[in-house]
């Protein structure tokens, strides 16, 4: 829902910058991955990039809203990254969303806020009962932190989801596993 809205306002931003942390399943490493540091980072992006194939395909190939996805694709509007590469950046004029931030620790929600420039929007998802890294849990995560810390503030809005939406199984498991 993120990314819909962001597509929707791509009009007030220089970019779409999607990112997520490189947790795998489980905490588990999966061991050496061959390639360049985008070979090895692109399993990770997966799923961001599934839900921008599962937006663009609402539409029909010659339907101009899908043409624009495809257009903001090719022209670098539209980027997926790991957020491992966002220390030491500045980030202006960005629509910047970032997937499974329950997984974050305070202190890299911190760091990430704080690379906003001017014009700059900040969206984290998540969900506090899906966390994968070991040392966290629900009020111990950088997303449960952020809102705590910032409810309240004219710049900053919370909004909880009554239930997922991926699918009714999935939510059932989310409530019963």
């Amino acid at each position: 829902m993120a990314l819909a809205a962001a597509l929707e306002q791509h009009k007030k931003f220089q970019q779409i910058i999607l990112a997520r942390p490189l947790v795998p399943l489980s905490n588990k490493d999966i061991g050496f991955l061959p390639g360049d540091a985008n070979d090895k980072i692109s399993p990770y992006m997966e799923p961001l990039w599934d839900n921008l194939k599962f937006i663009k395909n609402q539409f029909n190939e010659g339907e101009k809203k899908f043409k624009a996805i495809e257009e903001m694709q090719q022209s670098g509007k539209i980027m997926i990254t790991p957020l491992a590469f966002i220390r030491g950046r500045s980030l202006s004029n960005i629509m910047f969303i970032i997937d499974e931030a329950q997984n974050l620790t305070a202190h890299e929600v911190k760091t990430i806020i704080t690379r906003a420039g001017e014009g700059t929007k900040i969206v984290f998802t998540g969900d506090v009962h899906q966390i994968d890294t070991p040392y966290l849990d629900e009020n111990s995560n950088g997303l449960a932190y952020l809102i705590d810390r910032l409810k309240g503030q004219n710049l900053f809005s919370h909004i909880k989801l009554e239930k997922g939406e991926r699918s009714e199984l999935a939510n059932l498991a989310n409530e019963l596993l």
